[in-house]
């Protein structure tokens, strides 16, 4: 499989205007140059390639955290030489580390006495800290079924349609069936009921989703903690839960603060949370917590002596900066709860500025809720014309990114734009989003012949051939689904031939 590919087939040279007063010849650009070059040279030659990037404060697909305080800047930046795993040499920033984690498993109300000390780890994000987190739960399975005598090669867990693809990487790598609950129409997060349905006695934990990645939206932890505890009393087993509150962790403690997902709930045995994303931290950091020291077995902790003492050490990767993990201490340190709390009421009140503008338009459904985490998802009303994936690639030539992607299975046919409000977007921006929106629409108004040439291809496809050679017209929701992977084909097309 091929991990990489060249951007450019034009030519195999990296060429600079302005570095050419220090750089006569061009460098060979996947080849390591035989020479030396001055550092002006190189800093100019890979400066000039990177002002082709798009402005990541305008890249609306993202959640991760695209600005910080210059005074967390500079810590970031004293700190860039220290390799984290280094904890002897380096124990004041191991002590920030477990200060952070303490932090947040009281935020998430771990059941810890006044003097306990907190479970967790930090991580390069919450990819990282699930795969930690499946595998305690996996071990811990294991390891009880071993005892009882029954069989452990078979583990599953179940999820959501609506995961991300994070969760699909655990299960294919460790080697965990996944069930997923596919979702509707209408209903774009994990049905509990039939979460609970599909759990049976290999399997080694439910995942919920505190914040869907497709539309926001908080799954009700609550309801499925209560029917996992009825059918665990039921069938004897101990089924637990884990929470991915990737985004929604630092965001459900500040503003919605009665709403019960994390370690409240009995069954909740794990959760993690990324920093970089609503913990207002630059990209890199994520952390998982667990809610006592038996659910994360002890033969997955490994202790090393090399780098000076005994160090406990329980993660996927070894070294990583410690940067992320001293500006997360700074975040909790400086904003405090009422600094997190106004930051995420910012957030949310911005969202709704920018779905009222939305709406105004009269051209969109609003799919994402107002409970959640705070994005606008939204899908046209009329794609008969022109549709999500069109109006995703015309706003790139203001600046914006925003991403249309459809839904996960049984919801394909549903076509959506998705718009996350993070710290640095202001209410200025989302109205001047909106404004563009309405340019790009009234654009794609005026442009009959381009779509009526699309449309003719889509509507050739509307129509198959049965067995009898007779013409049968597709249902409307097939219409959708081609319309959908029309374009699809077209956007990736026009970025293939980009690049």
């Amino acid at each position: 499989m091929i991990l990489s590919k060249t951007s450019s087939e034009s030519d195999d040279s990296v060429h600079s205007t302005f570095a050419s007063r220090y750089v006569r010849t061009s460098l060979p650009r996947f080849e390591m140059p035989e020479k030396s070059i001055p550092k002006e040279a190189a800093y100019q030659i890979i400066n000039d390639e990177l002002m082709l990037d798009g402005n990541p404060r305008l890249n609306l697909a993202s959640f991760v955290t695209t600005w910080m305080e210059p005074e967390c800047d500079k810590l970031m930046m004293a700190s860039i030489n220290k390799n984290y795993v280094d904890m002897d040499e380096y124990p004041v920033t191991t002590e920030l580390q477990n200060r952070c984690v303490n932090i947040i498993a009281r935020l998430f109300n771990a059941p810890l006495k006044e003097e306990e000390t907190a479970i967790g780890v930090g991580t390069v994000g919450s990819s990282e800290a699930i795969m930690l987190a499946g595998l305690a739960f996996k071990r811990n399975w294991q390891n009880k079924r071993k005892a009882e005598g029954k069989p452990y090669e078979k583990p599953n867990i179940v999820t959501g349609a609506n995961v991300q693809v994070c969760w699909e990487k655990f299960a294919n790598y460790f080697e965990v069936e996944l069930k997923e609950v596919k979702l509707s129409e209408g209903y774009y997060v994990m049905d509990p009921i039939k979460a609970v349905e599909m759990v049976d006695e290999n399997t080694i934990c439910v995942a919920a989703i505190l914040g869907s990645t497709l539309n926001g939206e908080f799954e009700d932890v609550k309801l499925l903690n209560d029917l996992l505890i009825e059918k665990n009393k039921q069938t004897g087993w101990d089924t637990p839960i884990h929470v991915d509150a990737a985004s929604g962790g630092f965001i459900a403690p500040f503003i919605y603060p009665e709403l019960e997902w994390d370690f409240r709930l009995p069954l909740v045995k794990s959760i993690n949370v990324s920093g970089h994303k609503y913990g207002l931290v630059y990209a890199g950091i994520g952390w998982v917590i667990w809610r006592t020291k038996q659910d994360l077995p002890e033969e997955l902790i490994f202790h090393i002596n090399y780098l000076g003492a005994d160090q406990p050490t329980f993660t996927l990767n070894f070294s990583k900066g410690s940067s992320q993990v001293i500006a997360q201490y700074y975040q909790l340190i400086r904003l405090g709860y009422e600094g997190y709390r106004n930051v995420m009421e910012n957030c949310r009140e911005n969202a709704i500025v920018l779905r009222k503008g939305l709406e105004k338009t009269g051209r969109f459904n609003i799919i994402s809720k107002d409970e959640g985490i705070p994005l606008v998802a939204f899908s046209l009303k009329d794609n008969s014309l022109h549709n999500e994936f069109e109006v995703s690639e015309t706003l790139r030539r203001f600046g914006w990114i925003v991403p249309a992607y459809t839904m996960p299975a049984d919801a394909q046919h549903v076509t959506v734009l998705r718009v996350v409000i993070r710290e640095d977007f202001s209410r200025t921006l989302a109205e001047r989003l909106v404004s563009d929106i309405v340019k790009v629409l009234h654009e794609l108004d005026t442009l009959p012949a381009r779509l009526n040439a699309k449309m003719v291809e889509v509507e050739e496809n509307n129509l198959m051939i049965n067995n009898n050679n007779n013409k049968v017209k597709k249902t409307e929701i097939e219409v959708q689904r081609a319309i959908a992977d029309f374009w699809k084909k077209y956007v990736l097309a026009r970025k293939a031939s980009v690049c």
